[in-house]
């Protein structure tokens, strides 16, 4: 086992701070509780072992280095599932990791583009700008003047990351086959999900793309800003983009110096969310305040820039449809339809009764209705739905966890900005407008004339496809004809099986009453 040593480092820590007592799951086992206090003795007494057990969890992951940070803060949105206490513990994980130096950034560009560095730059930064677990950035010059920042991968980052992941889904085999209800915690699930984003984030160029489209969805737009990518000088492990200038959206005090109406902002945060989902339909899934900035030149009319987009979401046409309706029927407290549209778009089982799914949908939203609007928190709402969702075996939907996350994180930093931010009088009447634009002749004879293409492409084959359904329909018939016969065979076999039966009950009733007769009579 070449991951032994990683291994045994994480048992360490895990002993070190009980993690086994976090969950009653792992705590009833008497063969985890032997194991981790023979591994725990060195910490007997430690106060690292007082702490809440959301703390303890948080620091275990911050002792094993930036990788599990990474694994922390992505697991703190699977809200579905985690108690509040702990998503909101591991939110709080501050992914700051100290720069590399070695190799220097100069080699690395020199490297990445076969050139000396010079032939392309005026001016390389030695030290980083900004440094996490996956990836550092450094400021730039290029020949034309342009002011850039270089990202590169962390060195031996994606060899780290692969082990870590083979270790990852090795513990959670481990905690399906012998842990008490281990499969309710859902841990390759997880893993997957982590594997999925976390090699994501390594590829560069799949973000430089990300980060184009998204540019492209709001070009010209007063809403949000998107750098540039310089595709000529961006490489496998390298990506190059435009550098920006802005106010980190956390510094509300630098926001308020600068007379920007917050409300305005907390507000265009909220329409940007929502035109991404359902009028893009490609969504920043990483919006946390580190990825986003604000353009305070208008005060009155603040913009927002968003770098950092290697995590993107993507809804299909019948999920952005189905979603969009859910939210509607929701805001209508219309819970026998939100009931209905999970079975429709099959995001729960066909057989799932409808009647108690809308029981359960009430019994979930009616407490939280008795607030006032402003006081509700829509991403909150979300998680209570898709988590009683989860009892009629709702499956996990990757995209809508994605999307959780990401209303989860709009709506924590529109409040920051604006306290009173009312996101459901925000949201309504744009869900209302979309739906509305969706029924009028014009969207439908645009989604028509866009499927006529595909229809003349395929009309020449039409014939052929005519043939080969009614060739198709013989051999159906065929074989119906045949499964008929075989019924047919089975059923008479039965009937002369039941008429055997029949005889052989009288047979054997005549004759134990002839005995009987036979020997009352002598």
């Amino acid at each position: 086992m070449s991951h032994l040593p990683r291994l045994l480092k994480i048992f360490a820590v895990a002993a070190k701070y009980r993690l086994h007592t976090l969950s009653p799951l792992t705590a009833r086992s008497w063969l985890v509780r032997l194991f981790m206090a023979i591994i725990g003795l060195p910490w007997t007494g430690s106060a690292a072992r007082r702490l809440s057990p959301e703390q303890r969890l948080r620091r275990a992951l911050e002792e094993l280095g930036p990788i599990y940070i990474k694994f922390g803060q992505l697991l703190s949105t699977r809200r579905d599932f985690l108690p509040h206490a702990l998503a909101d513990e591991l939110q709080s994980l501050q992914d700051r990791v100290p720069g590399f130096t070695s190799p220097s950034i100069t080699t690395i560009v020199e490297a990445a583009l076969e050139s000396p560095w010079q032939n392309h730059f005026s001016h390389i930064t030695n030290n980083a700008l900004a440094s996490a677990s996956i990836a550092q950035v450094h400021e730039a010059t290029l020949l034309n003047g342009d002011q850039v920042v270089i990202k590169v991968l962390r060195p031996g980052i994606s060899e780290t990351i692969r082990q870590d992941i083979v270790v990852l889904k090795w513990l959670a085999r481990l905690i399906e086959r012998h842990v008490p209800d281990g499969r309710r915690l859902r841990p390759r699930e997880v893993i997957a999900d982590y594997e999925h984003v976390i090699l994501g984030e390594l590829n560069l160029m799949s973000e430089g793309a990300n980060t184009t489209l998204l540019r492209r969805n709001f070009e010209h737009s007063s809403l949000l800003y998107v750098p540039q990518v310089y595709w000529d000088v961006s490489r496998d492990g390298m990506l190059v983009t435009e550098r920006i200038n802005g106010i980190p959206v956390s510094d509300v005090t630098q926001l308020t110096a600068r007379q920007v109406d917050l409300k305005k902002l907390a507000e265009t945060g909220v329409e940007i969310f929502f035109t991404q989902v359902f009028e893009h339909s490609f969504f920043h899934a990483d919006m946390h305040p580190g990825n986003i900035f604000v353009d305070a030149t208008d005060p009155q009319n603040p913009r927002y820039i968003a770098i950092d987009c290697a995590i993107i979401g993507s809804l299909s046409r019948e999920d952005q449809q189905y979603l969009a309706r859910n939210l509607l029927a929701i805001f209508k407290r219309d819970y026998r339809k939100v009931a209905e549209l999970h079975v429709e778009c099959g995001w729960v089982p066909k057989t799932t009764k409808i009647v108690e799914f809308e029981a359960a949908m009430r019994t979930v939203c009616e407490p939280i209705f008795e607030k006032p609007l402003k006081d509700i928190s829509f991403g909150y709402l979300l998680v209570q739905l898709f988590r009683t969702a989860g009892r009629f075996n709702m499956e996990v939907q990757p995209s809508l966890v994605l999307l959780q996350k990401t209303l989860l994180n709009v709506e924590g930093l529109g409040r920051q900005l604006y306290p009173e931010l009312d996101l459901w009088q925000t949201a309504l009447p744009f869900l209302e407008s979309w739906n509305r634009r969706r029924m009028k002749p014009s969207f439908l004879w645009r989604e028509l004339k866009n499927h006529v293409p595909d229809w003349v492409e395929q009309f020449p084959h039409l014939p052929q496809l005519v043939l080969n359904s009614l060739h198709q329909q013989d051999k159906l018939q065929a074989l119906n004809d045949t499964l008929q016969t075989v019924i047919g065979q089975q059923r008479q076999q039965e009937k002369r099986r039941r008429r055997n039966t029949k005889r052989l009950v009288t047979a054997t009733v005549v004759i134990v009453l002839l005995a009987a007769f036979l020997y009352f009579t002598q």
